[in-house]
């Protein structure tokens, strides 16, 4: 099995960053490649999004967001929900094992394959295996400091690369 995905998301100031790490680790010793890319910008630069789980499943996912996008004007919010809904409840889909962070001009939001669409009430979110450290470190950083979204959201994954063995320090970010 590969794992080991770090994603973290920052809103402040009318501007959304996510950041994601390169490290794919397979089973609990080898880090298979380092430098994979998992945040990248969609719809035609209009959002961005990160992911964490099977790389397959998120690309799958990823186009059926954007199609979700093209059909609700642009709406990311209501792409999300719609999303969310047909994950969970069409049976190949449900088996899809991964998690987005998605960001707009107005939105950011966490979409599961367990019908969550989650906005973060203090402009940070993150997840996968190093998700957590990422979240405190975004959390402590957006609280204390007058530091940008884009550079909350880099040095967050440094903290979490710094602790979490299944990340590193290969860093993708894009900022909306």
């Amino acid at each position: 099995m590969l794992k080991g995905t770090t994603i973290c998301g920052v809103r402040r100031d009318g501007r959304a960053a996510i950041a994601g790490d390169g490290q794919v680790t397979m089973g609990e010793t080898t880090i298979f490649k380092g430098s994979a890319v998992k945040v990248r910008r969609i719809c035609e630069g209009r959002a961005i999004m990160g992911f964490a789980g099977s790389v397959a499943d998120a690309f799958s996912l990823s186009q059926r967001f954007e199609e979700k996008m093209e059909q609700y004007g642009y709406n990311l919010m209501r792409a999300a929900v719609e999303l969310a809904q047909e994950w969970r409840g069409d049976k190949v889909m449900r088996r899809l094992e991964a998690m987005m962070i998605v960001a707009d001009s107005g939105d950011m939001l966490i979409i599961s394959g367990t019908g969550e669409v989650i906005s973060s009430d203090d402009g940070v979110c993150a997840i996968g295996s190093g998700g957590n450290y990422a979240l405190s470190a975004a959390r402590a950083l957006i609280r204390h400091t007058g530091m940008t979204a884009l550079e909350i959201a880099e040095e967050a994954l440094r903290v979490a690369a710094s602790v979490c063995v299944y990340t590193n320090e290969n860093l993708t970010i894009e900022e909306i």
